[in-house]
């Protein structure tokens, strides 16, 4: 006569195999593979998201095995599938985490440091330089693809780009030149020069081109 004991363990630990192996996607075709949001939906790249899925999944059937005496193959499948989940999450938002310790030691600067500082009464992303500034406030419009840069001028480092015909903030224009600061949910992201964009509306005629 079969140890029942042994059954329900066996079928248990297949259970969790088998939960694991359909949120990890194993096996799945890549179109398949992304419809697993959860554990495959990372935007960051790195192998931490599917390790704490794993993990996250062996702990959960462990859990649900426990918890659930009377139909331990179920607690141990629901349990792994929970447990994936919640490991997926912590796995995805330490590679989003390595990701932007590279981006910040790309660009020179400590990660551990402040991402913006207050300069003049506005507010800048740690990878702009400082200007004065004067003016500014609601939105303009590119006239052409063209690049934001650290700096006011055409040799700094190139920190982000406006597509033709794309809206964007206008926080201030830099004292001096033609030069505007150019805001995202009122931070300065970085400069485009005023013979590339164009005021949206007479409200933004105090500029000057």
């Amino acid at each position: 006569m079969p140890n029942k004991t042994v059954s329900k363990f066996t079928t248990g630990a297949a259970a969790a195999v088998l939960a694991s192996a359909m949120v990890l996607g194993v096996g799945a075709p890549a179109a398949q593979a992304q419809n697993f949001g959860g554990v495959l939906g990372c935007q960051a790249s790195g192998g931490k998201q599917e390790g704490g899925a794993l993990i996250g999944a062996l702990l959960g059937a462990a859990a649900g095995s426990n918890l659930a005496k009377k139909d331990r193959g179920t607690g141990t499948a629901l349990g792994a599938v929970v447990g994936a989940a919640a490991g997926s999450a912590i796995g995805c938002k330490l590679q989003h985490d390595d990701q932007d310790r590279r981006y910040a030691q790309g660009r020179g600067y400590d990660y551990n440091q402040p991402a913006t500082y207050s300069h003049g009464g506005y507010r800048l992303d740690r990878s702009l330089a400082p200007a004065s500034y004067y003016g500014g406030g609601g939105y303009m419009v590119a006239r052409t693809t063209v690049n934001l840069r650290a700096a006011p001028t055409t040799g700094s480092a190139r920190v982000g780009q406006l597509r033709a015909g794309e809206r964007f903030e206008a926080l201030a224009q830099v004292r001096g030149s033609d030069w505007v600061l150019v805001g995202q949910n009122g931070v300065g992201v970085g400069y485009v020069h005023g013979a590339y964009v164009q005021p949206e509306g007479y409200r933004y005629a105090n500029y000057r081109y």
